[in-house]
């Protein structure tokens, strides 16, 4: 499975943004949005069930700004993100998973069978 990211760019503060994440199969069951700062642990977003109940896990830190959504036709899920910060500054990632899981383990790179590329996010203040 590839995953394609794309969506980024360079907003200002208080901008909104939406990622795109598209799969070129329809096999996997959880997609989900890390990001990464140099020098730091990739950081866990959101994940989506793209199955069943199609429930949605978010991080704390973003659940606030932060919309995903789907669109299963198009193997395809979407981070809206609004009220942008400096410090959301990053290396967005796409990842994928064969199952849904316990949060802890939707949290966890681990768990991904899949990533795209990244997409790079930059919020200038």
């Amino acid at each position: 499975v590839q995953l394609q990211a794309s969506g980024g760019g360079l907003v200002q503060a208080g901008d909104s943004l939406r990622l795109s994440c598209e799969a070129s199969e329809n096999t996997v069951t959880t997609m989900s949005w890390f990001r990464q700062t140099p020098g730091k642990e990739r950081e866990f977003l959101v994940a989506v069930a793209r199955r069943g109940s199609g429930s949605t896990f978010y991080a704390d830190s973003v659940k606030n700004r932060f919309t995903a959504s789907k669109d299963n036709a198009k193997n395809t899920v979407y981070l809206q993100m609004n009220s942008l910060k400096p410090e959301d500054t990053a290396v967005y990632y796409c990842a994928a998973a064969l199952n849904w899981g316990a949060r802890s383990l939707l949290q966890s790179r681990n768990w991904y069978n899949y990533w795209g590329q990244g997409t790079l996010v930059t919020v200038s203040s």
